[in-house]
């Protein structure tokens, strides 16, 4: 199963960021150049892209969508229900596409050959640009401090020069977790007290040393007396 796209997700912080190009290819023509290959679930809360023909995906993600309502959003327990209906059932198993799941703490690849996989790092990449692109974001996730929307889209926008089945044409979900708390690693400052300005006590102990010494003179004009 050749599958002519690239779906990436990422991972930073309380963010994950799904992102997929528009490129549909049928044979040696690309028919299409800004198709939607990724949508939201759940009120929004958990996103899913797919690899591979589009009906067999709205199949998958009819049947997703319906053990993400069973399941009151668990991501895990509903790819897992999914994941045996896909390979058992005599029809679904014939669907040829991959998914890629996520929500705000779980990235899950999906296959009708009964594999459900979580990457061990917080990126993952199905379709034929899909090595490029987890190679790209990974590398971006390591060593430096963009955000994961800014990775998706640079690594997608890699993937696009390398794979002529992927386009820049990207379109791209965002989801975060209230509970997690994200570093503002991108400014390198240090908070500042809620006035928004560093006090200088050095003014104000001058200031009470002035005080001092013009209460002593006081005291001694006041003795002379």
């Amino acid at each position: 199963m050749f599958l002519l796209t690239t779906i990436l997700a990422v991972r930073r912080g309380k963010y994950t960021a799904l992102a997929g190009d528009g490129q549909v290819t049928l044979g040696d023509i690309a028919m299409k150049h800004k198709a939607k290959k990724i949508r939201t679930l759940y009120n929004d809360k958990v996103m899913a892209g797919f690899a591979g023909g589009v009906a067999d995906a709205l199949t998958l993600f009819e049947k997703f969508e319906g053990q993400l309502d069973q399941y009151r959003g668990n991501l895990r327990k509903a790819a897992v229900e999914l994941g045996k209906e896909w390979r058992t059932d005599k029809f679904l198993r014939r669907l040829e596409a991959q998914l890629v799941i996520a929500d705000a703490s779980n990235l899950l690849v999906l296959s009708g050959d009964g594999d459900i996989v979580e990457p061990d790092d917080d990126v993952v990449a199905i379709g034929s640009g899909g090595p490029f692109a987890q190679a790209a974001a990974g590398a971006l996730l390591k060593y430096t401090s963009m955000s994961a929307e800014e990775i998706a889209r640079a690594a997608m926008l890699i993937a696009a020069r390398m794979c002529i089945y992927t386009n820049d044409e990207i379109t791209m979900h965002i989801v975060s977790s209230e509970d997690d708390v994200q570093p503002d690693s991108d400014k390198g400052e240090l908070p500042l007290p809620d006035s928004g300005k560093i006090s200088d006590n050095s003014n104000d102990d001058d200031d009470d040393d002035d005080d001092d010494e013009a209460s002593d003179e006081k005291d001694e004009i006041d003795g002379e007396h």
